[in-house]
């Protein structure tokens, strides 16, 4: 149960020294490697009665695009990491979250930036978070809208007694185990025995020696992700663990909602599995 090697996504377009130090820091305080991806993929829309040779070349433009600003964000990388060999880079051209979730094999997590909800996307240039948590096998670390270090001394955990949470829970272990506060919160929508529940995971933690204690949440009071994140607000948390998205429409209702909200939400940093 320990982060080896950890892999920082970078946008194309964005700024990335933000993210590049945020998990620099973590990797060394780990004593983990660090993978710095970024992948992006030309796509041009060619105006009726374009010639062959016009298509071609603007495609080759945009690829020489992309290589350029792959080349500026690999010294960028190199340079933040002092050309530590404890690093390494990789430039793909190809679809972003695709790329990326291929080369999710290399790495024990994954971290990337909060997703953009303002815009539309263009996800040739940009990471479909959502698709990649279901496709990577891998932990999604949603670093904080800005990005900020994280110190995970107050994390909590939302629970919802889904193989998904339970598998969020494991992954994040690294970090559980040196939290100082670690709060297990489920709402209660009427479920049978949600204490009982979160009770199993207080002790499974304990045995581990997380400083774990739980809290049920009343469903009457406000939205579950509301909730949550109002306990996360109260504990001073900088991570909230939960799991993602489910397999089918009628699974994802159960808790994809409360995720989406939480993606959403840039105040914390937020460890994803699937």
């Amino acid at each position: 149960m320990a982060f080896k090697t950890i892999m920082v996504q970078l946008d194309v377009d964005c700024i990335a020294a933000p993210r590049i130090s945020m998990a620099w820091d973590l990797a060394q305080r780990h004593d983990a490697d660090l993978i710095g991806f970024c992948a992006a993929e030309p796509h041009l829309v060619i105006p009726t009665g374009t010639d062959n040779q016009a298509a071609a070349r603007a495609m080759w433009s945009q690829m020489e695009e992309i290589e350029g600003r792959l080349n500026c964000l690999r010294e960028e990388f190199l340079s933040t990491v002092n050309g530590s060999n404890r690093s390494s880079w990789r430039g793909e051209i190809g679809n972003p979250t695709g790329q990326l979730a291929l080369n999710a094999r290399a790495a024990d997590l994954i971290i990337t930036g909060s997703p953009a909800i303002d815009l539309v996307a263009d996800h040739h240039r940009t990471l479909d978070t959502a698709s990649l948590i279901l496709a990577a096998g891998r932990p999604i670390l949603v670093a904080s809208k800005p990005c900020a270090p994280i110190k995970a001394e107050s994390i909590l955990i939302a629970w919802n007694d889904t193989r998904e949470a339970r598998r969020a829970v494991v992954d994040a272990m690294p970090f559980l185990i040196t939290a100082r506060d670690v709060v297990i919160a489920t709402v209660d929508n009427g479920d049978t025995r949600p204490a009982e529940k979160v009770a199993d995971v207080e002790l499974f933690l304990t045995r581990h020696g997380v400083k774990a204690r739980s809290e049920v949440l009343d469903a009457r009071r406000s939205e579950p992700a509301e909730l949550l994140l109002q306990v996360g607000k109260e504990i001073a948390a900088d991570l909230i663990v939960l799991g993602g998205y489910g397999h089918s429409r009628v699974r994802e209702m159960t808790f994809g909602g409360v995720t989406r909200s939480v993606l959403r939400s840039g105040s914390l940093h937020r460890l994803i599995s699937n």
